[in-house]
């Protein structure tokens, strides 16, 4: 592994782990604004490396690098029948002995001076602020640093050529028949470029008497033109030259259809030079956010049928798709390869690094909000269910209700999580014995 990977690598965890703190940040901030006592907000779990003491609240890393954490006094309310100083066992049922256990360990986190700055106790609208501060995090640091590369480097999906000629093909190949073909023009007609003596380098000036000074201008004068001679005037050396080409209706991809659809158009058999990517301003931007925010969404809720794939991946030998959800391991290593891949420029690494975190950004915001403990998403659904219990209750006119007691939900949380952990054992290990290769 070269110098240039390994500092990919580095580059992207530190990237990894000040966005997994500025998502604990967001939870840390409007609890100590409203009130909330925070005693711990450590990044990364297990055994404590590092930590300092600033008030009432302790910050510190931990041993392992997988997430973080803020510690706030009274997530769960009291027993029911009880209070914050009497809790009532009532059962020795295994939910409720989890549901107990979990309100004791939260009352002794309580001390006699703590009561009105336990979490619970909080109106039900600041509760849902301090649980969704760690996604809304996350979703502003993704679109900064989405919006940085838009507005600087360019959009990557929006690439802008120069009406240069790059390369020009020998033959002509239906897009049907491209892959079987391969680089064979055995069988093939010659494309009406190379019969007209078009070389790369030429820039096009002209397609049957209209002028052009874009690629696009110069893709809609060539379909406009039919199968037809055509003159084509070109830019060689300084001079002006003017050719004549044939050309003829062949199958291309559809650049408007999904994938593997094909369409008949006029073919000259040229490719364009690349300029660089359309720039896009701040209204741009926040055109692609909505896509790229529906675009992650739609992502996520196909990662059960990834994971099976993973397996596959991981213990079959399949070939792991691209498409394939990745652990801090998998991330860490694609950030090497970007680091140090030569088909890439320095602004092309930078872009695609920082589109990449923008991405993982966007992904730990949305995850974090399905609304299932011990996720934000689920405290959330939590604080949403009090509000809505509250306005039955003022219509109603009935006694207001008791904070929603999500240690109920205890017993599904430990079961999310042992499925968290089972999927970040998996992904980890496939990440190391067949990961996803971002150059192929």
């Amino acid at each position: 592994m070269d110098l240039l990977a390994v500092v990919g690598i580095l580059l992207f965890a530190v990237g990894l782990m000040v966005s997994i703190a500025l998502h604990e940040i967001g939870h840390l901030v409007p609890a100590k604004l409203f009130g909330i006592k925070v005693t711990q907000y450590m990044i990364g779990f297990g055994r404590t490396v590092w930590s300092r003491r600033r008030g009432e609240t302790e910050y510190g890393f931990k041993a392992v690098p997988l997430g973080g954490y803020v510690r706030m006094i009274g997530m769960f309310p009291p027993e029911p029948g009880g209070n914050a100083n009497e809790l009532r066992q009532s059962s020795t049922g295994l939910f409720q002995t989890m549901a107990r256990d979990a309100r004791n360990a939260s009352r002794e986190e309580i001390g006699p001076d703590d009561g009105d700055r336990v979490f619970y106790r909080k109106i039900w609208w600041k509760k849902l602020i301090v649980m969704l501060g760690g996604p809304a995090m996350n979703i502003v640091l993704a679109i900064i640093l989405a919006g940085g590369v838009l507005m600087t480097f360019g959009n990557p999906d929006k690439p802008v050529y120069d009406p240069v000629v790059s390369v020009v093909s020998e033959c002509v190949v239906p897009a049907s028949q491209a892959e079987e073909a391969g680089d064979d023009c055995t069988g093939w007609p010659a494309a009406p470029a190379a019969e007209a003596g078009i070389l790369p380098g030429d820039r096009i000036l002209a397609v049957d008497g209209t002028e052009v000074s874009t690629w696009p201008e110069v893709s809609d004068a060539i379909a406009a033109a039919g199968p037809n001679t055509v003159d084509i005037v070109v830019q060689r050396d300084g001079a002006e030259r003017t050719l004549q080409a044939s050309l003829i209706l062949a199958e291309r991809p559809d650049p408007d259809g999904e994938p593997g659809d094909v369409l008949e158009t006029s073919f000259l058999g040229v490719q364009p030079t690349f300029q660089h990517f359309e720039r896009e301003d701040v209204a741009g931007t926040l055109a692609w956010t909505g896509g790229f925010i529906s675009n992650t969404a739609e992502a996520m809720s196909r990662i059960p049928q990834r994971m099976v794939d993973v397996w596959d991946a991981a213990f079959g030998g399949a070939e792991r798709s691209a498409e394939t959800p990745v652990s801090i391991v998998g991330a860490g290593r694609i950030g090497g390869e970007i680091a140090s891949a030569d088909e890439f420029t320095g602004g092309q690494r930078v872009a695609t690094f920082v589109m990449m975190l923008a991405s993982f950004n966007m992904a730990i915001a949305l995850f974090n909000l399905v609304p299932l403990l011990p996720l934000d998403g689920g405290h959330a659904a939590g604080a949403i269910w009090e509000a809505v219990k509250r306005a039955f209750a003022r219509v109603f006119r009935r006694p207001e209700p008791q904070p929603v007691d999500v240690a109920k939900a205890l017993p599904l949380a430990y079961g999310v999580a042992v499925v968290l952990i089972g999927m970040s054992a998996l992904l980890i290990y496939a990440d190391l014995v067949n990961p996803v290769r971002l150059l192929g």
